[in-house]
């Protein structure tokens, strides 16, 4: 069994049931990009919760428990209240559901800007906690020295450049970025810096299509686009996005369902049920012998 932690799978539905499957590695998934093409593209979905890593793991290559929780899970505003004790929580969940894919857990705003050292403190902590496989930090060349500090110690890590919500103070909103021939430079410069330090794999967010061709051709390691290319090296999306729980979406997204939908119709069904005294019937009750 591959997770960190054992799980009595005979007492609750909540626990996976352990399947015989080897999980993926992250040299494994490095090494999927040979001479610059990856045959194989990187399949990445967020997941947040124990039961959504069981029903996404078989399927998908990487399973990020991304920042985005602080939206989807909690109704914050943006990502930037989200704290090192909620990515510990939902990581150790996702890694419970999960036998397959690679875990990785996002560093939230505030646990690694600050030095190297403080890097390495919180990454080592999500590792410990979780049992994931590596994290994941946002920013370019400003934290070059950051990721290769974490590599050169046993921390495997996913680079962010583009639009990064973190910094969304900064950048003004959640706008496409690299319009502009300045910003289009720095944006493959920062990949390339994420690259040369040791990342093993770089995620492109919301960038016009052509740098995100540029930077997947520039680096060794793995693109994963997130309103990119095609032509990235894998995609990511949030799930919740692409399975249509919310009304509104970014434009990146391609929604593969509706499930909220079905979830409203099943709760208005439910509520006229118990209304009308229907539910339960004899089916859900328990009878005298």
């Amino acid at each position: 069994m591959s997770t960190t932690f054992q799980l009595d799978t005979a007492t609750s539905r909540a626990n996976p049931t352990p399947a015989p499957m080897k999980r993926l590695t992250v040299p494994a998934l490095r090494k999927r990009k040979v001479d610059g093409v990856t045959a194989e593209p990187i399949v990445m979905l967020t997941a947040y919760t124990a039961r959504q890593a069981q029903l996404l793991d078989a399927h998908c290559d990487l399973l990020l428990v991304g920042d985005s929780l602080g939206q989807v899970i909690y109704g914050l505003p943006s990502s930037v209240p989200v704290t090192l004790d909620m990515m510990a929580a939902h990581g150790a969940a996702v890694v419970r559901g999960s036998y397959h894919a690679v875990v990785v857990v996002d560093m939230p705003f505030g646990s690694y800007e600050q030095s190297p050292a403080q890097a390495f403190a919180n990454a080592s902590r999500l590792l410990k906690e979780t049992g994931c496989a590596g994290v994941k930090l946002e920013g370019g060349e400003a934290m070059a020295e950051t990721v290769a500090f974490l590599v050169q110690r046993g921390v495997p890590v996913i680079g962010h450049v583009g639009l990064t919500p973190q910094a969304v103070n900064v950048l003004g909103g959640y706008n496409s970025r690299g319009r502009d021939a300045a910003e289009a430079k720095k944006i493959v410069a920062d990949a390339v810096a994420l690259d040369r330090a040791g990342a093993f794999a770089v995620v492109v967010e919301g960038v016009v299509e052509p740098i995100a061709v540029e930077v997947t051709r520039a680096l060794a390691c793995p693109t994963i686009g997130i309103g990119g290319s095609a032509q990235c090296d894998g995609q990511v999306l949030v799930t919740e996005d692409m399975l249509g729980m919310f009304e509104r979406v970014p434009r990146f997204v391609k929604r593969y369902a509706e499930v909220g939908e079905v979830i409203s119709d099943a709760v208005a069904r439910y509520a006229a049920d118990v209304r009308a005294r229907t539910f339960p019937g004899i089916e859900q009750t328990y009878q005298p012998r």
